[in-house]
């Protein structure tokens, strides 16, 4: 008989030591042996958690953000690497699944990625996703990933998959993990106040997981970051006014999704916390017969949707030269 998982799922809302690897690295460490000491198997962690968000973007000119983002660069990641080793060690002596936004270098200088990455209870990375598309001023910062990352892993608890944040709203992106079997959705995010007047980014994070759930019949992991006042004061010799650019309510929303679309258990707005969660993923069999649209309830005879899976290449190198 088919027996899926149950577990414990653990959303983290907090900020990192912002521009500071080594402290935030040591930070997720300590809060997975929080969650994994209160019965989580899985913790979800917010975008770029790994050393922060590159806020200047949204508040400064280009030419003031550059020396910023010559700091985030330093304070970036290679994967895999001692700090990832360092999460990975925590992973297993705390057996626990987890997944944490990382600012990873590539192999140039100017080359910067968004990524998750995905490790397992055993200490294993078994994947990493980087963002495939840049989100509006975040482009002075992040090169885009490719189609090779955009794939579901099999776990001990199930089938997990990942977007950062806005590509959540990417629904070819969505598609290409659930076709693979994803059952676990992590969805990060990180707090922006600088968005339009009328656009409540906590509300907007919510209906974002609530579609993926209900579309996918899944569990749906949300985790956002927070702004400190650290992470102001920072900034504010560059922008005097940074409290009022980067204060506004409702701007982080972090809580677990059904497969029905509706929230389990109460979430956490703006504020830092660990929302946790019972999931069993038996419960995304029964919405599956009324609405598959990975099955029964599409027509894959009039849609064709092909993804290149392939690594990007920056170069080639050929020898052809005749003899």
């Amino acid at each position: 008989m088919l027996e899926l998982p149950k577990f414990k799922a653990a959303a983290v809302q907090a900020a990192p030591v912002f521009l500071n690897v080594e402290a935030t690295v040591d930070k997720a460490c300590s809060i997975v042996a929080e969650a994994s000491g209160n019965g989580a198997s899985l913790v979800a962690f917010p975008e770029v958690f790994v050393a922060g968000y590159p806020y200047w973007n949204w508040i400064m000119t280009p030419v003031q953000g550059s020396k910023w983002y010559e700091v985030l660069y330093k304070n970036s990641i290679a994967v895999p690497g001692p700090e990832v080793a360092r999460i990975c060690e925590a992973a297993k002596e705390h057996n626990c699944h987890v997944v944490i936004g990382v600012n990873e270098r590539g192999q140039s200088l100017g080359e910067l990625y968004n990524t998750n990455l995905i490790i397992d209870n055993k200490g294993n990375l078994v994947g990493k996703h980087r963002k495939l598309v840049p989100t509006w001023a975040e482009k002075l910062t992040w090169t885009g990933g490719d189609g090779s990352s955009l794939k579901v892993y099999n776990t001990e608890i199930g089938p997990i998959g990942t977007l950062a944040c806005g590509e959540n709203t990417n629904t070819l992106a969505r598609f290409t993990l659930l076709t693979q079997g994803e059952l676990i959705h992590i969805a990060n995010y990180i707090s922006l106040p600088v968005a339009p007047p009328d656009y409540n980014m906590a509300e907007a994070i919510k209906i974002r997981a609530a579609a993926h759930s209900f579309e996918g019949k899944l569990f749906t992991i949300v985790s956002c970051s927070t702004i400190t006042q650290e992470i102001m004061d920072v900034m504010k010799e560059d922008v005097p006014n940074v409290e009022e650019l980067l204060t506004r309510k409702n701007s982080a929303f972090s809580g677990i999704i059904g497969p029905n679309g509706a929230v389990i258990g109460e979430p956490l707005i703006d504020d830092e916390g660990i929302v946790y969660a019972d999931i069993d993923l038996s419960k995304c069999i029964q919405p599956k017969q009324m609405h598959d649209i990975l099955g029964h309830y599409n027509r894959f005879d009039i849609f064709d949707l092909k993804v290149n899976t392939a690594p990007k290449k920056n170069i080639t190198f050929t020898d052809n030269l005749e003899e």
